[in-house]
């Protein structure tokens, strides 16, 4: 609890005054918030293996803290061999204090252990929002690698209150994303 309570403090005693500052806002609520963080796998290769979603959902569980819960398809696709309602994928939303710990774990933890690691990209979706996309899912310590049967990715979107994209990438960048360019305005 101690470590959510410190992220929290930092975006009140540290990212909230940074960013007043960098856009000249008049209020405390312009400041934009991190709402929540969605993780999400696209899993096609289920439509074959169905133990893969049993497996994808067991993974996120224990990365987020959370149980995550199947996505399913919304209609039939005859290329695909898909059909309605069959699971293709996992995914969890996070908010508040779980959201808080995962992006602490995530920044100090998880994103250094990636290989040849130069940064994250800095595009933002125009609405102030971020998605970071993962190619394996055995950054994370939680993930025993001895236990893993196939290598998964998965994107992690930021979803924030932001109405520019300059104001999410400030946002995101204080609280300790590892942008490529930090372009400061």
């Amino acid at each position: 609890m101690s470590n959510t309570a410190n992220l929290k403090k930092e975006y009140q005693e540290k990212i909230v005054p940074a960013l007043i500052k960098e856009f000249n806002y008049t209020s405390i609520m312009q400041v934009p918030v991190l709402k929540k963080i969605v993780i999400n796998q696209g899993l096609g290769s289920a439509v074959a293996d169905k133990k893969l979603i049993d497996v994808a959902i067991q993974e996120l569980t224990l990365i987020t803290g959370q149980k995550a819960v199947a996505t399913i398809s919304r209609k039939d696709i005859s290329n695909f061999k898909l059909r309605k309602k069959m699971p293709i994928g996992a995914m969890v939303t996070l908010r508040r204090e779980q959201m808080y710990e995962f992006l602490e774990r995530l920044v100090r933890v998880a994103l250094p252990r990636i290989r040849d690691f130069k940064g994250i990209e800095s595009k933002l979706d125009g609405r102030g929002n971020y998605t970071l996309g993962i190619q394996e899912q055995i950054i994370f310590p939680e993930i025993n690698i001895d236990n893993i049967t196939k290598i998964l990715g998965m994107n992690i979107t930021f979803v924030t209150s932001a109405r520019t994209d300059e104001e999410g990438y400030a946002l995101l960048r204080e609280f300790g994303l590892p942008f490529k360019n930090i372009k400061k305005n």
